[in-house]
């Protein structure tokens, strides 16, 4: 079983890959393509503009993300450990903070700093 959090955009589009790698650098992560739309990718290969889902070698472990129309969808298994969920969180602010998105929240949708001091990510 899978854990899973929506980030939505104001618009129908979502941030670039590029964007969100950039993020996951301030946060100490290298946030590595394993792949792309169920294909293997070389760690510094760029998706196509269409791409619909991501896996991302964290140092905790793998993120897949998903791309939906004006959204994107962060999983991880559900057994994953402290380190898995950390990147898991860092992940999920790159996102956000990539578009101007918001988090969905058991309390409701957070901006990304909100979301970033909720998991006590530091961005440099």
């Amino acid at each position: 079983m899978g854990l899973d959090r929506t980030i939505r955009f104001p618009s129908a589009e979502t941030p670039a890959w590029e964007s969100i790698r950039a993020l996951l650098e301030r946060v100490g992560e290298s946030g590595q393509l394993r792949m792309i739309d169920n294909l293997p990718a070389f760690p510094d290969e760029s998706p196509p503009d269409d791409w619909k889902e991501l896996r991302v070698g964290m140092s905790g472990g793998m993120v897949t993300v998903r791309r939906g129309r004006g959204s994107l969808v962060c999983v991880i298994w559900g057994n994953g450990d402290a380190a898995l969920n950390a990147a898991w969180g860092k992940v999920i602010w790159a996102c956000a903070a990539a578009g101007g998105g918001a988090v969905d929240s058991p309390d409701g949708a957070l901006t990304a700093d909100q979301f970033a001091h909720d998991e006590g990510i530091s961005p440099a």
